[in-house]
């Protein structure tokens, strides 16, 4: 996950955390004249590379909320027991970890003295230390754990590891209120000296927000708590039905399973028996990881959601011989060292997974193992030629990173910045030093960027910050309007494909074997008021953004060939018992369905360009030209279905006001049914919650004959689709 925008290592809106620091402002830029009648021409028989499927992906990473409450079905938090077991108070049992994503934990605590529970470190059953606990014959002692939500008359079901002193009883209660009768108890006796795996079913008598799961025990000795689990009995393979139930609506190409967190990964900790796989701590994102959601288990959600999966491997802690071995587990055939330990796991068909990246933002300060470009570099080859060996067949990806302005090192930004010429192809440019000296040992690119609305990186103030200060330092608070902060996001994807090109004059080759780019990491959160994003929910405003996003994406097919959105869960509002899509999901909904792989990029023109570039080039938010259509102030984009039957024409209104354009289109006649799907809302803060009414929604609206002036909704997105009756000769 890109930290250009983050605070030491978690992401933040970068506004949010500017404006409380700088004076500075910027007012809004002066927009351009707008004709009298805006006029638009599509040309269907000027065509570009189709659309792939993969531009329509989405990253994931293990950061909270993004992985295990939303996905996986798992409701106790530390079920192995890597932290201590101690009597706080009640406050701090949703201890905050220090980060976005609902990074929350809930501890365990003891049920009688604290004294009565040790952690024993001996024998433990899996990780560095089990809960011992000593017995009492009249009082129970054990630990508890709350903050679960249960829905009335729903079962729950799991398994709970114990070992204990012959004649020991121990009850496994679920807890629902407050009275003596608002649980349901399993109990168990007859233990022994060896761990015993035991079934676990309850069925809630009534819902709950603060329901509890307590283990406690009577007799004399001892007993010890291996581990337990405990999940709503509906679940799938581990996954919540509700949640892959509605990512599985939207054709979202792949899922990459990355981020900061693989700098740190021990891989093999992450397959095998789930419950025998050992915690560790996270120092990227300063939590502990479970490892119960590893890579069978990733393997078995991209089948559920229908993507392809994407594996970026360990190469910042880790080495060319783990990621070998890991392509192996993944790929290798059952007579291969690694898969026949997959196929001990219980899944002997290798999974041929094809896209492999190596390494997450090397680059970046914040990762572990980081090393400079020079270094990394030879890295990089030695991990290529190792994971080819093991499946020559796999697509490498290479972590890239565009030489900017913003990425100048800060040792050198006071005389480099602005001028960034002399620093082409040395250690400071990422992306040339894999196109010199790499070239081979990858197939494809990647960028990643995050941007935030309502603030502007100043060329000038920059230049006069020591190499003691971030790149954020010299962002300063701009005035927007709700269709210049619409467009920023779009901006940066139309720098990264100006940089893109400037790299394909550098380097010939790069058209000559059809390198691509993917910007397998972006994301964009609107600083505004009601702007939205993870901290605020998706709301209509975002999709006024990510709709121009995805149009400038699909102007640059011939190069830009994959993306991935952050985070995959960001398409669905939760919460700990149901799930709905949300704005930003009827967006890539809608895109992914009328603009999905095979879809044909036509040409379209018309007599109103964009506004001219305020700032100077180089900036992370200016590119040489803006992005857009030349259809100010609406953002269009167009193309011909996969089977060539319709004229596909997306269509942004990120303007409170009604627009109206005349519609031209040759190379085709057209004619049929025809229709238009409107994505919008009452507010620029609309958004879409589970257990409410949507305030967001996709109408679809007949249209006869193609009108001549079409008129646009203000704060929409449009997607029209024309029949064709006939290709023109």
């Amino acid at each position: 996950m890109n930290a250009k925008m983050m605070n030491a290592k978690m992401l933040m809106p970068a506004a949010a955390l500017l404006w409380l620091g700088t004076a500075v402002a910027i007012t809004a830029q002066q927009a351009p004249p707008v004709p009298s009648q805006l006029k638009v021409t599509i040309d269907a028989q000027q065509t570009s590379a189709p659309v792939s499927k993969y531009i329509y992906g989405q990253f994931i990473e293990h950061i909270g909320s993004t992985m295990y409450s939303s996905v996986w079905a798992e409701m106790l938090d530390d079920r192995k027991f890597y932290f201590p077991i101690k009597a706080e108070a009640a406050e701090a049992d949703a201890q905050q970890q220090g980060g976005p994503f609902r990074m929350r934990l809930r501890k365990w605590h003891p049920v009688g003295p604290e004294a009565s529970v040790v952690m024993d470190k001996e024998k433990p059953f899996v990780g560095d230390q089990s809960p011992r606990i000593a017995l009492d014959s009249a009082t129970p002692h054990g630990i508890r754990q709350s903050g679960l939500a249960l829905v009335k008359g729903k079962q729950y079901t799991g398994r709970i590891y114990l070992r204990g002193t012959p004649g020991s009883k121990v009850k496994v209660s679920l807890i629902w209120g407050a009275g003596e009768n608002d649980r349901q108890t399993v109990s168990f006796a007859a233990l022994t000296n060896e761990y015993r795996k035991l079934p676990l079913s309850f069925i809630a008598k009534a819902d709950a927000t603060d329901g509890a799961i307590e283990i406690t025990g009577t007799g004399k000795g001892d007993f010890h708590i291996g581990t337990l689990s405990l999940m709503p009995a509906d679940n799938i393979h581990g996954f919540r039905p509700d949640t892959t139930a509605q990512l599985s609506k939207i054709k979202m190409g792949f899922w990459r399973y990355g981020g900061n967190y693989t700098s740190g990964l021990i891989w093999y900790h992450i397959v095998g028996d789930i419950d025998k796989r050992p915690p560790d701590f996270d120092y990227a994102w300063n939590a502990m990881q479970s490892n119960d959601l590893g890579l069978d288990e990733f393997m078995t959600l991209c089948k559920l959601i229908g993507v392809e999966p994407y594996i970026s491997v360990n190469a910042g802690f880790g080495d060319s011989h783990s990621a070998a071995e890991e392509v192996e587990y993944m790929n290798g055939s059952v007579n291969t060292h690694m898969g026949a330990e997959r196929a001990r796991n219980g899944h002997p068909e290798p999974y041929h997974v094809k896209f492999w990246n190596i390494g997450n933002e090397p680059w970046g300060r914040w990762q572990l193992g980081r090393t400079d470009s020079k270094y990394f570099m030879l890295k990089h080859n030695e991990f290529a030629k190792a994971m080819r060996q093991v499946d020559p067949s796999i697509v490498l990806i290479a972590s890239g990173l565009f030489l900017e302005n913003t990425n100048v090192p800060r040792e050198q930004r006071a005389k480099y910045v602005g001028n960034l010429e002399s620093l082409y192809g040395t250690e400071a440019d990422w992306t040339g030093s894999f196109l010199k000296d790499c070239w081979g040992n990858f197939d494809i690119v990647a960028e990643h960027w995050y941007a935030s609305g309502g603030h502007h990186w100043d060329l000038e103030k920059a230049k006069t910050l020591g190499a003691d200060k971030a790149n954020e330092d010299a962002y300063v608070k701009v005035d927007m309007s709700v269709l210049e902060s619409s467009r920023y996001a779009a901006d940066t994807v139309r720098l990264k494909a100006e940089e893109w090109q400037g790299y394909q004059k550098r380097f010939p080759a790069i058209v000559e074997k059809k390198i691509p780019l993917s910007i397998d990491e972006y994301a964009y959160f609107n600083a505004t008021p009601g702007g939205g994003g993870p901290f605020g929910g998706m709301t209509l405003r975002q999709d006024l953004a990510y709709g121009m996003i995805l149009n400038e994406m699909l102007r640059y097919t011939d190069f830009l060939t994959m993306g991935a959105q952050t985070t995959g869960v960001a398409l669905v509002d939760f919460n700990r018992t149901s799930a709905t899509i949300n704005a930003l999901g009827l967006l890539y909904q809608l895109y992914g369905e009328q603009f999905g792989g095979g879809a044909i990029p036509v040409a379209l023109t018309g007599n109103s360009p964009q506004p001219a570039p305020k700032y100077p080039a180089g900036s992370p938010d200016q590119p040489e030209k803006t992005s857009g259509s030349p259809t100010y102030p609406l953002d269009m984009f167009a193309a011909l279905s996969p089977d060539r039957k319709y004229v596909v024409l997306s269509v942004v209104n990120a303007t409170e006001a009604e627009q109206k354009f005349d519609l031209n289109v040759s190379g085709v006649h057209l004619g049929g049914p025809s229709k238009l799907l409107l994505l919008t809302g009452q507010s620029l803060t609309a958004l879409n919650r589970v257990g409410q009414a949507p305030q967001v929604d996709v109408k679809e609206i007949a249209i006869g004959d193609v009108p001549g002036t079409i008129t646009v909704a203000p704060i929409s997105v449009n997607i029209y689709r024309f029949a064709i009756t006939q290709m023109a000769q």
